[in-house]
């Protein structure tokens, strides 16, 4: 891991090129909103996608956990695109999740769009979870004051690299909350200042962009 380590809700944190989350403390890694099977997904609707999203995901995955050596991973909602999406799994992809849910502890967090996990997959699903004094849970849930990790917003931010204007995900931080980019192959984003994403935070809100070197910082304008 080569990102700048941050401290937030009292523990140690790294945020991953890929869009994971690294906890120091625990040994877990934390992503959202994988969106499973989303081509297979649009295909379905006449919307032909190469139909290799889940595995790219998984690929990125297994990237990350070899980079941590993480023993806990908690997947933060929207695991899947739909409820059909196990049933539309290739035989590939169904070995590949078996044997990674098989050599950790695997938790799934449930989203909107998957609230019942199939147990072919393996793992463990919990609607939310209170971890250590961390809140975990697939959307940021307003008012709420102890400290809170979730996703669902795909949140991106607009930077400028070597003259070029670009998008990268973001992970959003204020001092209670700490929203995580989507981690799946196909996934789009919304912008980190958009209302839906900006009324959830503080006015100490920031963006955290992880490069492979380090980690970029911008305040929030409000």
């Amino acid at each position: 891991m080569t990102c700048s380590p941050f401290r937030f809700g009292g523990q140690s944190w790294e945020a991953l090129p890929e869009g994971a989350l690294y906890w120091h403390e625990r040994k877990a890694l934390i992503v959202a909103d994988l969106h499973l099977e989303k081509a297979s997904a649009f295909a379905a609707r006449g919307q032909m996608l190469p139909p290799y999203d889940s595995l790219a995901t998984l690929a990125a995955l297994e990237t990350a956990l070899a980079r941590t050596d993480a023993c806990e991973l908690w997947c933060l909602g929207d695991s899947l695109h739909d409820e059909g999406a196990t049933d539309r799994m290739s035989g590939v992809v169904l070995e590949r999740l078996a044997r990674l849910t098989a050599r950790l502890d695997w938790i799934w967090i449930t989203g909107n769009h998957d609230p019942h996990v199939s147990p072919r997959l393996g793992g463990h699903n919990r609607d939310e979870a209170e971890v250590d004094g961390i809140i975990l849970r697939h959307a940021a849930r307003p008012g709420e004051h102890r400290p809170e990790l979730s996703g669902h917003f795909h949140p991106k931010w607009r930077l400028s690299l070597r003259g070029r204007s670009v998008s990268r995900r973001c992970f959003v931080m204020d001092h209670a909350k700490l929203i995580l980019p989507s981690f799946g192959a196909f996934t789009g984003g919304l912008d980190a200042c958009a209302p839906p994403i900006r009324s959830l935070m503080d006015s100490r809100a920031e963006a955290l962009v992880p490069l492979p070197s380090r980690l970029l910082r911008f305040p929030m304008p409000a």
